[in-house]
């Protein structure tokens, strides 16, 4: 309601006002009941309680009231330039650290990649910085012999550098000559299986970068570099070879070797060593739950185990999941 009657700023003073102010000063006093229509006259500090009797105000000097009006206004400012200094102060630091980032150029996590020629390229290149591993999934028919032939070279200079390789093919391509001759030019640490079926095509380099088709035919794919998806990517891989056969006779010499123990056997150990029941483990391989503890009873009967947890340690100890890393 004061505010219809007395309508202007913090700053100005009305007609009303003015002409109250000079009654005032005529009269000496007001009473406060006929200030209330004019409450800048008070708010301005023109006109101050009686210290006897508050219902009573008497004028005060502009001269005076103004140096005190010009203060409290210079105590704003110099307060409102204090608060602008502090927060320049506060955000100067985030302001160097993003133009630090801006001049850090960040790969993008996932990359698309088109055409044939520009995924090769961008494997190559992977593949020419790698230094610890290779692992393959080649889906579908036995690769022909003029695609073995470009990757020949680049996968011998990664086994030179002390890299391994593990590539899982399906079961048609174990008596492709192309891949079979492919396999025995390359000398290194070098592991090939197959399955009756695997999922898509997979490259993954150092478990750090790994490239995947994004369309039927294979003309456009993905470079990841997320750490989420590469784990998830590599878990894949080592659930898929834990299931495969060998390829070549000196791979399968070797798991017998370890005490006549099968591949599914020693899928089976790496899945009690990680902890699983035996429900559980049926239910990841997709077999029922007997023959799982079928399995087992023959795993322990190779190692002498007499207990569950003594397995446990006798597969440790056996060295049968050295082949997995």
């Amino acid at each position: 309601m004061t505010t219809d009657i007395h309508p202007h700023g913090p700053e100005e003073m009305c007609e009303a006002g003015t002409a109250l102010y000079t009654r005032a000063l005529r009269e000496r006093r007001l009473h406060r009941d006929d200030t209330q229509p004019v409450p800048c006259l008070e708010s301005f500090g023109l006109l101050r309680p009686d210290p006897e009797d508050p219902q009573w105000l008497h004028p005060a000097s502009p001269a005076v009231v103004l140096p005190e009006l010009l203060k409290s206004v210079e105590s704003t400012i110099a307060e409102q330039r204090s608060k602008e200094v502090r927060l320049a102060q506060t955000f100067a630091s985030l302001i160097d650290m993003e133009a630090e980032r801006a001049t850090v150029p960040r790969a993008p996590m996932i990359d698309v990649l088109l055409g044939l020629q520009r995924i090769n390229e961008a494997i190559a290149e992977a593949t020419s910085t790698s230094s610890s591993e290779l692992l393959t999934i080649q889906p579908g028919p036995a690769r022909p012999a003029s695609i073995l032939a470009t990757t020949l070279p680049r996968e011998q200079q990664l086994l030179a550098r002390g890299g391994r390789m593990r590539t899982l093919y399906q079961h048609t391509s174990r008596h492709s000559p192309a891949v079979l001759a492919h396999y025995e030019q390359l000398a290194g640490d070098v592991q090939v299986r197959t399955l009756d079926e695997v999922v898509e095509r997979l490259v993954m380099l150092d478990r750090k970068v790994a490239f995947i088709p994004a369309n039927a035919d294979r003309t456009v794919a993905l470079e990841i570099r997320h750490p989420a998806l590469i784990s998830y990517l590599a878990t894949t891989f080592e659930r898929l070879w834990r299931l495969a056969t060998p390829m070549f006779p000196q791979d399968a010499g070797e798991e017998a070797s370890a005490g006549s123990v099968t591949t599914r056997q020693r899928t089976i150990a790496a899945l009690l060593i990680e902890g699983h029941t035996d429900a559980v483990i049926a239910e990841r391989l997709g077999m029922n739950i007997r023959t799982v503890r079928v399995h087992i009873a023959k795993l322990a009967a190779t190692l002498g185990s007499d207990s569950r947890a003594q397995l446990g340690y006798l597969i440790g100890q056996s060295g049968i999941l050295d082949q997995d890393g």
